[in-house]
């Protein structure tokens, strides 16, 4: 087997291309170890030293390291625990676990130009993030303010405030006269 990796925007997150799928469908967000009870390779992954945050997409394994972590420390063990799970025939979830699609459900007032930002963000945002090695996800819609969850390698990114701002902010506006600004939010 073998493991590709790549780097992100964030000096903090490491890209990994196991070169099988990981999960069939949505994303898995462990921002910490207490998380990751779920998922026996996001388990594996936590218990390399210095490790502070694991996420799933379809073909990929983000992580991220602590500030005083070096990656020359952690990144054998880490491909080496993604290795040893791949090869192990363990699922990447637990049984019965679902994968998240990722948006929240918004039902009611503003449902149409919600559907309308979550197009927008399933089209265009998703995609160009996930080769970064993140997610952004819609979280909210109130008096023309976005609320957007960002996962993987976005959440912590120095340059995701700019992404947030200047990149989706102006799409959504662009295409959607209702918006007037883009938040991030923490879950």
């Amino acid at each position: 087997m073998f493991i590709q990796t790549e780097s992100t925007p964030n000096p903090a997150t490491l890209k990994f291309l196991p070169g099988q799928t990981v999960l069939e469908m949505g994303t898995a967000d462990f921002p910490a170890p207490d998380t990751a009870s779920k998922s026996p390779l996001a388990t594996r992954i936590f218990a390399v030293d210095g490790v502070t945050g694991v996420f799933f997409g379809t073909d990929f394994v983000t992580v991220t390291k602590s500030e005083t972590t070096d990656w020359d420390h952690i990144k054998p063990a880490i491909l080496g625990a993604i290795m040893e799970h791949f090869q192990s025939g363990l699922s990447v979830m637990d049984d019965g676990h679902q994968a998240a699609s990722g948006h929240a459900e918004h039902t009611g007032e503003n449902a149409e130009i919600v559907g309308q930002i979550k197009e927008l963000l399933d089209s265009r945002v998703r995609p160009a993030v996930a080769q970064d090695g993140g997610d952004i996800t819609f979280h909210g819609f109130d008096r023309g303010v976005v609320y957007l969850h960002m996962q993987g390698a976005c959440a912590g990114c120095p340059s995701s405030t700019l992404t947030l701002k200047m990149g989706i902010e102006n799409l959504l506006r662009h295409y959607i006269p209702e918006v007037t600004e883009v938040r991030p939010v923490a879950v």
